[in-house]
């Protein structure tokens, strides 16, 4: 009888979200109930130790898309894909104070192709926090750098179907390392972030290329008319439709000495390290459905951006250059959104033979099911890109992707 008495207290519960459902009744005494994990739904799926000093949070997103691809000068194609697939794994171990995330990537596009003497790159995220309090957080391991607005949200919270043409090329991504961040957030007033990290420079899942350069990361978050709604500048769109305006501007700097790497953290490997040095400023504003982007990335280097192998027979070069983006979008009380996006980028000096300039114009719509872990979305891009020698080319695609995950 027992029992049947604990599976009807865990039916019952299980039917509300994101409630406990094992909590036992203070007039029953049977121990084993005590013994139980509790249960949570929220964020993913929970479950956290009776002596609440184990807690553990799963969730998983996925994104299936299929493009039409028109480029100058080459047959149009359809391409089909899992762009992105990824488990994500959180909580905390002996205290709240002391967390842990980790996250995996299964799709051919994260993973990427398997070169000899190279690694599986399935892990993206593997990190342990201390959180002493509510206003700093000293991290250790593997995990996205505080870089430009958009590189640190999620892929999975944006807009459009991808990020910019500026983020793909001037982006810092993740690096092993330790940061610290010192968050002094409130909703009614100015409200700032600090972050800092130092790190190896070599990117994520990175042996047996070790450099005797580290890299440095500093980024200011000011928020001058009070902090967003539920954590809001980690998200694109005005999905909870903000009742005040709110503005965030920040600004970074990353320097990776001797870098090994055609963007520092990512991209194709140098044949002789080069010192690199980021600069990203990032703008966000809602109100009321409306959404407002804008982002300024450069990448420099202290040499000339271009190395070659010994017998000069070979070479790569640094991506340098610079570039701005622009991005309104308004929320509808239908949850449609239309979104429009403009982004102009140039090559460095010393790499515009071989890398054209361009400019990219998006237009998109998205239906939100379940905010940004279940919608629809549709969106047609234009590229157009200037050449040295003066040939211009225009490419451009016409995209559907379903985001879904918890």
């Amino acid at each position: 009888m027992k029992n049947v008495y604990i599976l009807l207290i865990l039916l019952i519960g299980a039917s509300a979200s994101a409630q406990i459902i094992n909590v036992p009744s203070s007039e029953d005494n049977d121990p084993r109930l005590s013994s139980l994990p509790y249960y949570s739904y929220g964020k993913g799926l929970g479950l956290t130790s009776p002596d609440s000093l184990f807690q553990f949070n799963i969730r998983f997103r996925m994104q299936n898309r299929v493009t039409y691809l028109d480029a100058e000068d080459e047959k149009p194609s359809y391409d089909g894909q899992i762009r992105r697939l990824r488990l994500r794994f959180d909580g905390f171990i002996g205290s709240p104070k002391l967390l842990y995330a980790i996250q995996l990537s299964f799709a051919p596009g994260d993973v990427g192709e398997l070169e000899d003497g190279g690694n599986i790159n399935i892990i993206r995220d593997a990190v342990i926090f201390y959180r002493p309090n509510d206003h700093w957080d000293i991290s250790f391991g593997q995990t996205k750098l505080p870089g430009n607005r958009q590189r640190v949200n999620s892929s999975g919270a944006l807009q459009l179907t991808d990020r910019t043409i500026n983020n793909a090329r001037f982006t810092i991504d993740r690096d092993f390392g330790f940061q610290v961040h010192h968050s002094n957030e409130d909703s009614e007033r100015f409200s700032y972030d600090l972050k800092a990290a130092l790190s190896t420079g070599e990117g994520r899942n990175v042996t047996g290329r070790s450099d005797d350069g580290v890299a440095v990361t500093a980024k200011a978050e000011l928020f001058p008319l009070g902090a967003f709604t539920r954590d809001g500048s980690y998200f694109e769109g005005d999905l909870v439709r903000e009742t005040k305006p709110k503005l965030m501007l920040s600004g970074g700097y990353h320097q990776n000495n001797q870098a090994l790497r055609t963007q520092g953290t990512l991209g194709d490997f140098l044949f002789q390290p080069r010192t690199m040095r980021s600069v990203f400023v990032d703008a966000m504003f809602k109100y009321n459905g409306w959404s407002a982007m804008s982002a300024y990335l450069s990448r420099t280097t202290s040499k000339n951006a271009i190395t070659y192998n010994d017998d000069l027979t070979d070479f790569n070069f640094v991506q340098t250059g610079s570039g701005f983006d622009y991005q309104l979008g308004y929320l509808f009380p239908t949850n449609y959104e239309i979104i429009g996006r403009f982004s102009t980028q140039k090559a460095g000096d010393d790499i515009i033979e071989f890398v054209p300039d361009a400019k990219q114009y998006s237009l998109g719509v998205t239906k939100y099911i379940w905010e940004h872990t279940f919608k629809l979305q549709a969106e047609v891009t234009l590229d157009e890109l200037n050449y040295f020698d003066g040939n211009k080319r225009n490419n451009w695609y016409v995209r559907f992707q379903v985001e879904i995950g918890i």
